[in-house]
């Protein structure tokens, strides 16, 4: 059933306190990517509050679903939503690329909720395939979703994955991509053009979903389709925002892996409605 009204106010809410936090973490080690953290903001939070089969009760439960976040430098955000579901303590943002931390630059397997690292770009794809590909030869009904940045999509091993993929018509495998259209250096039509990248996907035999990457209830209605669509992968296109939520950082490069200044973080607060 689709996500009731109230419910997707709640999780618009929870996303602004979330790109909060991650900015706060950010700014307190002077270090990360806050651009394609807050990019990612709605696909993470959707999926980890409202759609995911996951219990922090039962970390290992064989038929649980699983997240690769592919695009590794995101990992603020993917930690925030593993504290809010219990898998990490209420304070651990705070310790944020720290030594000893939990909580690393990419993610890393010694950290409870993260199904595997991921800080090399174009490995993620594989991984959940061969996750997916593990879960259907058990019989299981766990989903598998990976998360992608589309500067990644310059990694040939993207598309040997995307290739293989179709081949053992994974169903039960859904990608997402962060579609901002910033990577490192600048945009992705300035770095490496993707052209037609509905066109790219289709020409590999996945299912492909348009999708406004920050609109909660047409995520929640993307994911549904691609969990009814049977007969291959499918892929979300999602149209997001560099750094979505913050007006002077938006689409800019040079906050893909730039801290904030003390001055930058309260006017970013200031624009998300949050308290200093």
């Amino acid at each position: 059933m689709p996500l009731t009204e109230r419910r997707i106010g709640a999780l618009r809410e929870t996303c602004r306190s979330f790109r909060i936090d991650v900015l706060k973490a950010i700014y307190g080690v002077q270090s990360g990517h806050p651009g394609g953290s807050l990019s990612v903001c709605e696909i993470l939070t959707l999926l980890y509050q409202a759609l995911m089969n996951i219990d922090v009760a039962k970390p290992d439960d064989p038929d649980r679903d699983r997240l690769v976040l592919c695009k590794g430098h995101a990992a603020p955000m993917l930690y925030r939503n593993l504290i809010e579901k219990g898998f990490l303590p209420k304070d651990s943002m705070s310790t944020l690329r720290h030594i000893d931390s939990q909580l690393q630059g990419h993610p890393s397997n010694h950290t409870p909720g993260v199904e595997m690292p991921s800080g090399p770009l174009g490995i993620g794809l594989s991984a959940a395939q061969g996750m997916a590909l593990g879960l259907r030869l058990n019989g299981s009904p766990a989903r598998v979703y990976a998360v992608l940045g589309d500067g990644e999509l310059n990694e040939g091993a993207v598309w040997e994955a995307a290739m293989s993929a179709q081949k053992y018509r994974l169903a039960n495998l859904t990608a997402v991509v962060d579609y901002n259209r910033v990577q490192l250096d600048g945009t992705t039509d300035e770095i490496m053009p993707i052209g037609d990248i509905e066109g790219k996907w289709r020409a590999f035999g996945w299912n492909v979903i348009r999708v406004d990457g920050h609109d909660l209830a047409a995520l929640d209605a993307a994911f549904a389709t691609a969990k009814d669509c049977t007969e291959g992968p499918s892929v979300l296109i999602a149209d997001t925002v560099k750094s979505k939520g913050v007006s002077f950082m938006e689409g800019k490069a040079a906050w893909h892996g730039k801290p904030l200044s003390a001055d930058d973080l309260a006017k970013a607060i200031a624009e998300l409605g949050g308290e200093n």
